[in-house]
């Protein structure tokens, strides 16, 4: 059962998602709050699964600032912005408060069902106007003349820190392999990949995928 808690300032849309999640075989409401100080104090408690937070909360409350404070002693707790925003700042303001998928609201239901179980096993979902935008600034200059190639992750050097097989598994998360890719070409189960992965986000001091692939591609 996958635990979801919702945050939005937005009654008619935290409504819309919480029977969203209701009707859906194999998921769990396992709270919804309307903003940041609420979310802040309960989540924790509740320990859900995946948060669907919006960006703005309502009396200058931010659902990004929200995650910053929240992730680094939660990391097990996946963070899913959910808005209308989709200006370049936002989305990787998001991202690199510790977000791990960006959907927007014009999303469908069976869309952003399919998404959070992606994210649960380790993508990083985000709706297709968001990617384009996060794949363009991949594609510009790096300051070495050449763009970002994601062939270039099984060329990549190791990370001093990070043993043989956790260098291995970050050159295929940079790959944009999912955990039962990554697990079923190394012969392991997923969820030896996702302890792996916990501890290469430790290690690099990350708190998402966007993230551990700046610090592979030393963009950071």
């Amino acid at each position: 059962m996958i635990k979801v808690t919702i945050v939005d300032d937005n009654a008619e849309v935290r409504a819309a998602l919480v029977k969203i999640i209701n009707g859906a075989e194999g998921f769990e409401l396992s709270g919804s709050y309307e903003d940041g100080q609420e979310a802040y104090v309960l989540i924790p408690l509740m320990k859900p699964d995946v948060v669907l937070m919006d960006i703005h909360l309502g009396n200058g409350e931010s659902g990004i600032e929200c995650i910053r404070k929240l992730k680094p002693d939660y990391p097990e707790i996946l963070f899913m912005i959910c808005t209308v925003y989709d200006d370049d700042e936002k989305i990787f303001e998001a991202l690199c408060a510790g977000a791990s998928g960006y959907m927007l609201k014009r999303t469908s239901p069976s869309e952003l069902l399919r998404a959070i179980g992606e994210m649960l096993d380790g993508g990083a979902p985000m709706s297709g106007l968001i990617a384009r935008k996060v794949v363009s600034v991949f594609q510009v200059n790096d300051g070495g003349g050449q763009g970002w190639n994601p062939l270039h992750a099984k060329k990549g050097k190791s990370l001093p820190g990070l043993s043989n097989r956790e260098n291995e598994i970050l050159h295929q998360l940079a790959q944009g392999l999912l955990y039962k890719e990554i697990a079923a070409s190394l012969f392991i189960s997923s969820e030896t990949v996702r302890k792996h992965v916990y501890h290469i986000y430790e290690k690099l001091q990350v708190g998402n995928r966007v993230e551990a692939i700046n610090k592979f591609f030393r963009r950071s």
